[in-house]
């Protein structure tokens, strides 16, 4: 039997990368949600989905597939919709019996985990989140590497991570530290995340510049001290991003050495959902360190 899953925020940037990861493992998207109606790429992918403008609507009809029985039910909700209701779409994943596959970050706050955790042992179902840098060859690589050396100063890392974006980002509720969490959260969780992965907990960090567009800070990781820069202004380009007319930078220096790891980001999310289905996704205990570190950025006062 194929999986169903359902997909909200389906007129999100982020969508076709799960809409692509759910036709590769060979998954069967039953339903799909946003009140923006331009979603016309599910064609693209799935001849016969059902489409809900309301949620509302949706969650009625989800709970009328439960019913009916184990082949029609909602098995995965796939959630890609704005970052301040993810919370509330993971609790309706579990509510219709159904497993929670949720883009990053999985919450804004981290006693948000706590509860969800809960929910988790109450209604017996999992929770996943997309931590697909930590699927990146060249990140795998660089964590065997960082575990098979022992060396008694810390690395030195420089992050940096422009990624271009036009004046409706602030319009949009990306632009509502309330809705979106902040360029930290937003943009930047999921490499906070991969870096403690690597290189350990955090130990302490300081936030040098926090603007709309651009925030910069150093943290204090058990084997690294990093330096990192997050930015959606073009202005911020590398002159050879620039010249080349590439609207984003990503960069790692380790100890004033860049990490080539500008390839392999294509199939990333296939392979995350591959390992959903195979019982090794990733979970709220992994999400939460970043969670917290994000959540405390945000509130640095200094």
């Amino acid at each position: 039997m194929n999986e169903n899953f359902a997909l909200l925020g389906a007129a999100g940037y982020i969508a076709p990368r799960h809409l692509q990861a759910i036709k590769d493992i060979g998954g069967n998207l039953v339903a799909a949600c946003d009140p923006n109606d331009s979603v016309g790429i599910l064609d693209r992918y799935f001849a016969d989905v059902s489409y809900f403008k309301e949620f509302e609507r949706l969650d009625r009809h989800a709970e009328k597939l439960r019913r009916i029985g184990e082949d029609q039910r909602i098995h995965y909700v796939s959630i890609c919709s704005p970052n301040y209701l993810h919370d509330a779409h993971v609790r309706f994943a579990l509510r219709i019996n159904a497993d929670a596959v949720c883009e990053k970050p999985l919450v804004l706050n981290p006693w948000n985990c706590d509860i969800l955790k809960e929910l988790e042992a109450e209604f017996g179902r999992r929770i996943y989140t997309i931590l697909q840098l930590r699927l990146h060859p060249s990140f795998v690589a660089l964590k065997e590497k960082v575990a098979g050396t022992r060396r008694r100063d810390k690395a030195n890392i420089d992050l940096t991570y422009i990624t271009s974006r036009g004046r409706w980002y602030l319009v949009s509720w990306k632009g509502s530290i309330e809705k979106s969490g902040g360029l930290a959260t937003n943009i930047g969780v999921h490499f906070f995340d991969m870096l403690m992965w690597i290189f350990g907990a955090v130990e302490g960090f300081e936030v040098h510049q926090s603007t709309p567009t651009r925030i910069s800070g150093t943290l204090e990781l058990q084997q690294a001290r990093v330096k990192w820069f997050l930015s959606i202004d073009r202005n911020d380009l590398p002159d050879y991003c620039k010249k080349n007319g590439q609207p984003t930078c990503r960069s790692i220096k380790i100890d004033g050495e860049e990490l080539e790891f500008s390839g392999g980001f294509a199939d990333l999310h296939t392979a995350v959902y591959k390992n959903i289905l195979a019982g090794k996704g990733f979970g709220i205990d992994d999400v939460r360190p970043s969670i917290q570190l994000v959540h405390d950025i945000r509130h640095y006062r200094g």
